[in-house]
């Protein structure tokens, strides 16, 4: 039976919530059509969150039945007696610490010659584990807590936007509980919170998955982020003091806005020797020598304390209930009120008696709160009277279902092959081998060490500290083992050691380390005969320890991120008047370097503020290997911002509040006032359309300064080179998000690949500047922040790509047309189509892979339909730029022009042919449509509903300006596909490389994914007002690039594009600790 090519899905019996599946009926299609799976079957199961029908739509067998199955696959332990013999099963088995509760399910499964793959233990080629629900703990704790954090509220008096949430489970779909939190959002920005409840500060406690997931929910939100050493002002400034660095704009947004604050080890303890600083590595190894300072520098501020870090007995709490009811005690008023800000607990890690000492028992998803009053030590299961709210629901996940089950099928599904044909343990692919606890009913050697825990010495040794103790004549010791243990079978030989010497050993503790370069730790009670033996034991274990060391592969995975700001620096006041400068020499003496920026449209704002807040603060600590070192003497320059605009009042709003900037009117054509502002920056930022850079380049010539632009490359700007080479000066184009982010995102990729000896087989690339989700509420699916021309015309231009060797050319006319479908794995609530984009195969030549790659494709991304309406638009005639007779009489003097409803009807008649036009007054707009073949039935429905959305179909006078039919789209979806100041944009770019390996190592597939959201809504306080997603995305890296440049860091001079590491290694790492976060997966083929 093993090894046969059948697979079998089990019905998952753990709990009524338990609604996940290993694999979705798409992947159960896919096995089977495409990747040599011969049958599927799968055990019905009513409240599994895909339907039995859905299963067998893909190809599956619905059957209790599952003996003919050589694997068989669920997501939690099977019933205990329902293990079948000789076959292979993957799930959480929990069995890898010896813990005696999941002991019986293991004792079946070796009794039953049963193989066994733990999901638990598949880990990728970096250590990570693949299959790992942490950021959906996250997500669903956040989205949780944040419903009961509006009823606790409410039983304390205050009435807020949280009341209107339901739980995670409520939701349809992680989409629609994100849409909810964003109206709440919505809700804040414009009616603010009751001011004695601010400031609403949320504390999340470690940078992991959970933590990871629950700031995704909270980023939601309109918030700030704050360091931990700012808490305490924070506070004060909520309280009415003046606080050195904080505004005043700061404390009028307070009520509306929460804010969020995370803290690592590094906050949380300090070493029990004063004179000693923290070490993490000195922490993780010895964290008997810390103590913890949570309860006094951390917890006294925080409003909601969400809990994501992994704890065990060895390390010192964050709080226990002593600590805090003395802060309760501390915060009671004259009167006995409490004042404190602490309201509720969301400890997502459910570690009970741990990190958090008062909770010490879990809640549950129709019941997720209890409330503990830590004056009377008691727990209560409402939300009335004193104390916190607790939440300890340990099995989030499952509130995800769907999004937990695509997810799992993506990570396991590269898998599945090898594990439905292996009959031996070399069969299976190396993080399924290493994930097989035992093989054909037997241990496999790397957890031999379960049995041998199991049957050593169990008798209870109370001794927890390491100094001998007696029992009889025993002597015992407890022995901490730190390092690869499992792994490298240093656990196995540990315990050989102790077996040969004569001792016995009961397993105390047991963590194993979450990636293969993670250390796993263990405590093991030693005991021995005599302290002579007890000592000679532990000498040998020193021994192992010692010649293992080398071979260990201890690697420092400390990353220190830097903290956000709060606020800008700014020059000194001195008697220098900086508009008396006349070059940028003189700027220079005064130790002050001048950016120019050009344009004051939506990209500048993002490039200001980052420029006036961190052009100075390269460091290793950002970019770590990407730099040098900044001298000490840099950081005592200054920066100054120049922003030019046609319009001044576009500038002055830009830099409004933004110290160290001025506002100047130029028109970039006269080229002496153009030369003058050149003359006098270190740096130019070009933000204008890309007809203007040629003018502003030759300016950056003549005057030896720097340019960076957004835009792409011309023929034109090319030939620039080697006159930019002589001046001395970069021209560094391609800056933005595409052009830009995808170019640094695919090079790295590239490069990397190529180290590694790999060859670049495929290469794919999607981007999409998109509404949100809760803003795409429109049958287009879309939205425009400027006019809606450059975005309509793109969708006419032709394409050219490679696919599997082969060039395919799409004609401009029939480029919508040939969108098709498409979803992304780790996304698949985004229901996306993909556009080609242009010319594919240039990228070939820049990425230099031309000749070895068989696809190089590049997409736009849109919402799904947006095609098919626009398609129908098309062929109706409204994207005709030629002028149309009917506006042409427009410009009579006619007393009446012609209505919006005239030209439809025109357009319409013009399509029909002889008797398949149906008349207007028998049938309806998406009859006709179909009638005159423009669409199909379901798409001619939502064309009609467009039509009507847009006022294509209005009584209403056409304006004078519009000449032809595509004059007149634009103006009505400039009119009525506008976001609104509560919505946000969004920006999606995603890459895939397939690489192939000529030694026979196993082909890979990399993906990395850029997902970033707006701000919405309009703040009138100038250091806060909303950002886009592409406004941030384009701005950013301009931005990066011009302070590059500042500090000398970008050495090749002429016309670049961001495509060597000199470059793009150093933006990506800045633009990731700016909060610009790319996710990057590999997959084993």
């Amino acid at each position: 039976m093993l090894g046969n090519g059948v697979v079998g899905i089990q019905r998952e019996e753990y709990s009524k919530w338990e609604r996940r599946a290993p694999v979705t009926p798409s992947h159960c299609a896919q096995l089977l059509q495409s990747h040599g799976v011969r049958r599927i079957i799968v055990q019905p199961c009513t409240k599994r969150v895909y339907h039995d029908l859905q299963y067998q739509n893909g190809g599956c067998q619905i059957s209790d039945d599952l003996s003919e199955c050589g694997l068989i696959l669920g997501v939690k332990q099977p019933k205990l007696g329902t293990v079948l013999p000789d076959t292979a099963y993957a799930f959480f088995s929990h069995t890898h610490k010896a813990e005696p509760q999941n002991m019986p399910i293991l004792d079946e499964v070796l009794a039953k010659r049963v193989s066994l793959y733990d999901y638990e233990l598949i880990v990728g080629e970096r250590g990570e584990r693949l299959v790992a629900f942490g950021e959906y703990a996250g997500m669903a704790g956040m989205i949780d807590f944040l419903r009961g954090l509006g009823e606790r509220y409410l039983s304390l008096g205050y009435s807020t936007p949280f009341l209107s949430l339901g739980s995670t489970y409520m939701y349809m779909s992680l989409s629609a509980a994100k849409a909810a939190i964003i109206a709440v959002g919505d809700e804040i920005r414009s009616t603010g919170l009751p001011s004695a409840i601010c400031p609403l500060t949320f504390v999340f406690t470690g940078s992991g998955n959970v933590s990871r997931g629950a700031q995704e929910i909270f980023r939601l939100l309109p918030h700030s982020f704050v360091s931990p050493c700012e808490l305490p002002q924070l506070t004060q400034l909520f309280s009415g003091g003046q606080v050195k660095g904080f505004s005043d704009g700061l404390r009028r947004r307070g009520n509306f806005q929460v804010y969020g604050c995370v803290v690592t080890s590094e906050n949380m303890v300090v070493h029990n020797d004063p004179a000693k600083s923290f070490d993490k590595d000195n922490y993780y190894a010895h964290p008997g020598q810390y103590h913890s300072v949570f309860h006094e520098n951390i917890a006294p501020y925080a409003s909601v304390i969400v809990n994501c870090i992994y704890w065990e007995k060895r390390f010192p709490r964050l709080l226990t209930n002593e600590q805090l009811q003395k802060l309760m005690l501390k915060d009671k008023d004259s009167i006995g009120n409490t004042t404190r800000p602490l309201i509720g607990i969301a400890d997502i890690t459910c570690d009970l008696g741990g990190s958090i000492e008062c909770v010490n028992q879990t809640t549950s998803i129709e019941k997720p709160f209890l409330r503990y009053d830590p004056l009377s030590d008691s727990y209560h299961n409402d939300m009335n009277g004193d104390g916190i709210i607790i939440l300890a629901v340990d099995n989030l996940p499952t509130e995800l279902a769907k999004e937990a089950t695509n997810h799992f099928g993506d990570v396991l599904f590269c898998f599945l092959h090898s594990m439905a044909y292996a009959r031996y343990l070399e069969d299976l692919l190396m993080p399924i081998r290493r994930a097989c606890i035992a093989q054909k009913g037997q241990l496999t050697s790397l957890y031999e060490y379960i049995q041998r825990m199991r049957q050593s010495e169990t008798s209870e040794i109370t001794m927890l500290s390491q100094v001998d103790g007696r029992m009889g004549k025993q002597c015992t010791t407890l022995v901490s083992l730190n390092g690869h243990l499992f792994d490298q079978f240093l656990i196995n030989e540990a315990l050989d050691t102790i077996e040969e010497a004569g001792g016995r050993f009961h397993l105390a503790t047991c963590e194993l380390g979450q990636t293969v370069d993670a250390m796993s730790y263990a405590e093991l009670e030693v005991t021995a005969n005599s302290e002579e033996e007890l000592a000679h034991i532990l000498d040998l274990l020193a021994a192992v320890a010692s010649h293992s060391g080398k071979g260990s592969g201890e690697i420092k995975t400390s990353l220190s991120k830097p903290s956000e700001k709060s606020s800008f620096s700014s020059l000194e006041k001195t008697s220098i008047d900086i508009t008396a400068f006349k070059t940028k020499e003189d700027f220079s003496h005064h130790g002050i370097l001048h950016v120019l920026i050009l344009g004051a449209g939506r990209m500048c704002e993002p490039a200001v503020k980052y420029l006036a807040c961190n052009a100075f603060d390269l460091d290793q600590s950002m970019i770590r290997n990407s730099l040098k070192p900044v001298e000490e003497a840099q950081h005592d320059r200054n920066v100054w911002i120049t922003v030019a605009s046609l319009f001044i009042q576009d500038a002055q709003k830009v830099i409004e509040g933004v110290p160290n900037t001025q506002a100047v009117q130029l028109d970039v054509t006269n080229n002496l006032q153009l030369q003058s502002l050149v003359s006098k920056a270190s740096v130019v930022i070009s933000l204008l359309p890309a007809s203007f850079h040629m003018m502003v380049a030759n300016s950056c010539i003549e005057m030896g300064t720097h340019l960076v632009t957004a835009s792409y490359v011309t023929q034109e700007m090319s030939a620039l080179d080697d006159k930019a080479k002589s001046a001395g000066i970069t021209i560094l184009c391609e800056m933005g998000l595409d052009p830009g982010i995808d170019h640094m995102m695919a090079m790295k990729m590239i490069d990397m690949a190529h180290s590694k000896g790999g060859s670049i087989h495929s290469f794919v690339s999607y981007c999409g500047g998109l509404p949100s989700p809760a803003a795409a509420n429109n049958p287009l699916g879309y939205k425009f922040s400027w006019n809606p021309a450059g975005a309509l015309n793109s969708g006419r231009n032709p394409a050219i790509y490679k696919s599997n060797g082969q060039t395919i050319e799409v004609s401009g006319e029939d480029l919508f047309s040939s969108a098709i479908p498409f979803r992304l794995p780790n996304f698949p609530a985004f229901a996306l189509e993909r556009l080609p984009n242009r010319n594919s195969l240039m990228y070939g030549e820049l990425y230099g892979i031309s000749n070895e790659a068989s696809t190089i494709f590049r997409a736009t991304l849109r919402y799904e339909g947006f095609s098919k309406i626009m398609n129908c638009l098309a062929k109706l005639g409204y994207f005709s730029t030629v002028v149309h007779p009917m506006l042409k009489e427009n410009e009579s003097s006619s007393p009446k022009g012609p209505s919006y409803h005239m030209l439809l009807e025109n357009l319409i008649t013009k399509q029909s042919r002889n008797d398949r036009i149906l008349h207007k007054d028998s049938s309806s707009l998406a009859e006709r449509l179909t009638g005159i073949e423009c669409c199909d039935e379901i798409t001619a429905k939502n064309v009609a509903i467009c039509i009507s959305l847009l006022g294509l179909d209005l009584e209403d006078e056409i304006p004078i300006a519009c000449q032809c039919a595509f004059d007149v789209l634009c103006s009505r979806m400039e009119n009525k596909l506008l976001f609104s100041s509560n919505e946000q944009d969004m920006v999606l770019l995603h890459h895939e490389l397939k690489i192939l390996y000529q030694d026979g190592r196993q082909a890979e597939r990399h993906s990395a994914t850029l997902l970033e959201f707006g701000d919405s809504k309009y703040h009138e306080d100038s250091l806060r007002r909303p950002q886009s997603a592409m406004a941030r995305t384009v701005g950013l890296p301009a931005a990066i690039g011009a302070q590059l440049l500042l500090l000398g860091k970008i050495q090749t001079r002429g016309v670049l594009r961001p495509l060597s590491p000199e470059i793009y290694l150093p933006v990506l790492e800045i633009l990731e600790a700016s909060g610009l976060q790319v996710d990057e997966n590999i997959q084993y083929l």
